[in-house]
C-alpha cells in the first residue's frame, strides 16, 4: 500500500496522542510527538518516532500555541497534522494555518468548524435543514426581555448556554422566572472567562433526557454515513464519564430516523472527516439536535469495538483524499461495548483532581478488553492538564455480560499513587437502575448521593481496624537476633500474606 503521508505530527498529548500514533503505525506512516515541560517523561513522547519540545507546561505556552505546532511540523518534515481532541482540535485558525503552509489538517474545513462551533449559528443552520431543535431562541441577544419572553413561551425549566461553549461552562439551569436575570449574568461571566466570548442563548430544559450521539464520517467524494449511536447519559458536571453502545433506548426505527438526521446535519454543514452529532432524547421518544463536535470523540473506541472499524485510520485515509473504505460503508453492529474514563480525581470528594507520582500501574487483560492509556509507572500526574489518564473499554455479546466484564476489569486495573474514579464507576454500574438500562443525564445526582453514606461505614471500619492493629503486642517471634543486635521486621514481614488491591478511595 502506498504511504499516505510522509509524516504526521500529532498535536496532542497523553492517551489520545498514543491512540493516533497507533493508527499511524497501522498505515505505516511515521509520527511526530510534541511535548511540554510537564510531559518530558510522558508516554506519548517516547511512543512516537520523533518528538519536539514546544514549551512550558501551561497549555497556552505549548499545546495551544499554533505557531509552535506549525513550526514543529515544518522542522520535522511533516505534511499532515492530527489534532486529536481538546486543545486545538476545533480551532479553525490552526486549520487555516495548515492550508497556508500546505500541511494537511486531518479533520474538517475551517468553515465547518466555525459554523458548528457556534451553537447559535448551528441552530439556525439546522432549523433551515429541517432538523428537530429544542424549543428556544433562534439567535442570541442582549435584550433581557427577549430571554424572559422566550422562557415563558418554552415553559420553565429553561437552560442558558454559551454559544461558543462546551463541557458545562457558561451553562445555567433556571427553574423559575425570578432566577433568570441572575443566571443570565452568571452564564455570561463564565462564558467570557472560559471562551473569551460572552454570547449566550436560551432553550427549553429537557427533564430526564438521554444523551445520544451518532458517529458520522464523510469523505471528499460525496459519501456521508453514520456509524451508529453511543449513549453518553452518565455524566458528572455535564461531562461524560461512562459511554455505551448500542443504546437501550433505541429500537431499529428510532435508530434509523436519528441516524438519517445525523447524516443530514453533516451534509448541511458541508462536513468532511469524522464528527459526532449529539441529540437529547426525551421520555416520550422525541429527540432534538444539541450540537456537532468537529473531531474524534473521547468515546470513539466503543464504536470501533462493535463495528470492527478503526475510525482514526479512516480519518487519515479521508484526509489523504481516499474514499470511505468498503468495510465502513457496509457496517453492522456486533454485541455491546462500554467505556469508562479513568480520571485522576477523588470520586469521594466531589471529583476533586488528584496529583502525584504513579507508583504502580498494571492494566487488565482478557478477550475484548482494551485500554487506551497515556500513563505508565513513574510518571507524574500534574494539575496542568485534563485529569483523564486512560480509557477502559470492554466488549461482550450482551449488555449484561459487558457490564459484568467492565466491573471485573475495573477491579483488576491497578493505579497506585493518585486517586482515581474507578471505584465510583464500579458503584455506578452496580446500581440496579444502571443494570436495568434506565440511564439519564441526572443519574449521578439522583442515584449516587446515598453512596457517600454507605462509604462512611467502610471508613469507620478501616479506622477501627487501624486502631486495633496499633494496640496489638508483637509475638515473641516478631523479632530475631543476629549476634547482640535486635532486628525489627518490615511491615511486609509482620502483616503476613499481602497483595496489591483496591482501597476505599481508589
Amino acid at each position: 500500500m502506498k504511504q499516505l503521508f510522509n509524516k504526521i505530527l500529532v498535536a496532542n498529548r497523553s492517551e489520545i496522542a498514543v491512540r493516533v500514533m497507533n493508527a499511524c503505525r497501522t498505515l505505516g506512516v511515521p509520527c511526530v510527538a510534541v511535548y511540554s515541560d510537564a510531559d518530558r517523561g510522558s508516554k506519548h513522547r517516547f511512543f512516537a518516532d520523533e518528538a519536539v519540545h514546544i514549551g512550558a507546561s501551561p497549555p497556552r505556552e505549548s499545546y495551544l500555541d499554533i505557531e509552535k505546532i506549525i513550526n514543529a511540523a515544518k522542522e520535522t518534515g511533516c505534511d499532515a497534522i492530527h489534532p486529536g481532541y481538546g486543545f486545538l482540535a476545533e480551532n479553525p485558525i490552526l486549520v487555516q494555518r495548515c492550508i497556508e503552509e500546505k500541511i494537511t489538517f486531518i479533520g474538517p474545513s475551517p468553515e465547518a468548524i466555525r459554523l458548528l462551533g457556534n451553537k447559535v449559528a448551528s441552530r439556525v443552520k439546522m432549523a433551515d435543514a429541517g432538523i428537530p431543535l429544542i424549543p428556544g431562541m433562534k439567535d442570541s441577544s442582549v435584550d433581557v426581555e427577549l430571554y424572559k419572553k422566550t422562557a415563558e413561551e418554552a415553559g420553565y425549566p429553561v437552560i442558558i448556554k454559551a454559544a461558543a461553549g462546551g463541557g458545562g461552562k457558561g451553562m445555567r439551569v433556571v427553574k423559575a422566572a425570578d432566577e433568570l436575570e441572575d443566571a443570565l449574568e452568571a452564564a455570561r461571566r463564565e462564558a467570557k472567562n472560559a471562551f473569551n466570548d460572552d454570547t449566550v442563548y436560551l432553550e427549553k430544559y429537557i427533564v430526564n433526557p438521554r444523551h445520544i450521539e451518532f458517529q458520522v464520517i464523510a469523505d471528499t467524494h460525496g459519501n456521508t454515513i453514520h456509524v451508529f449511536e453511543r449513549e453518553c447519559s452518565i455524566q458528572r458536571r455535564h461531562q461524560k464519564i461512562i459511554e455505551e453502545t448500542p443504546s437501550m433506548a433505541l429500537d431499529d426505527d428510532l435508530r434509523a430516523r436519528m441516524g438519517a438526521d445525523a447524516v443530514k446535519v453533516a451534509r448541511a454543514a458541508d462536513y468532511t472527516n469524522a464528527g459526532t452529532v449529539e441529540f437529547l432524547l426525551d421520555e416520550t421518544g422525541k429527540y432534538y439536535f444539541l450540537e456537532m463536535n468537529t473531531r474524534i470523540q473521547v468515546e470513539h473506541p466503543i464504536t470501533e469495538m462493535v463495528t470492527g472499524v478503526d475510525l482514526v485510520v479512516e480519518q487519515i485515509r479521508i484526509a489523504a483524499g481516499l474514499e470511505l473504505s468498503e468495510q465502513v460503508r457496509n457496517l453492522t453492529q456486533r454485541g455491546h461495548a462500554i467505556e469508562c474514563r479513568i480520571y485522576a480525581e477523588d470520586g469521594e470528594n466531589n471529583f476533586m483532581p488528584s496529583t502525584g507520582i504513579i507508583l504502580h500501574y498494571s492494566e487488565p487483560v482478557g478477550p475484548d478488553v482494551r485500554v487506551d492509556s497515556g500513563i505508565a509507572a513513574g510518571m507524574e500526574v500534574t494539575i496542568d492538564y485534563d485529569p483523564i489518564l486512560a480509557k477502559l473499554i470492554v466488549h461482550a455479546p450482551t449488555r449484561e455480560l459487558a457490564v459484568r466484564k467492565m466491573i471485573d476489569a475495573l477491579n483488576a486495573y491497578k493505579i497506585l499513587g493518585v486517586k482515581t474514579s474507578k471505584k465510583f464507576m464500579i458503584d455506578v454500574m452496580s446500581h440496579p437502575e444502571f443494570m436495568a438500562g434506565r440511564t439519564y443525564t441526572d443519574f449521578i445526582e439522583k442515584h449516587m448521593n446515598d453512596r457517600k453514606l454507605n462509604l462512611k461505614v467502610y471508613q469507620n471500619i478501616a479506622v477501627a481496624a487501624a486502631s486495633v492493629a496499633a494496640q496489638a503486642v508483637p509475638s515473641s517471634g516478631a523479632f530475631s537476633r543476629e549476634g547482640d543486635t535486635a532486628i525489627t521486621p518490615s511491615p511486609w514481614q509482620t502483616i503476613g500474606s499481602w497483595q496489591i488491591g483496591d482501597s476505599i478511595n481508589e
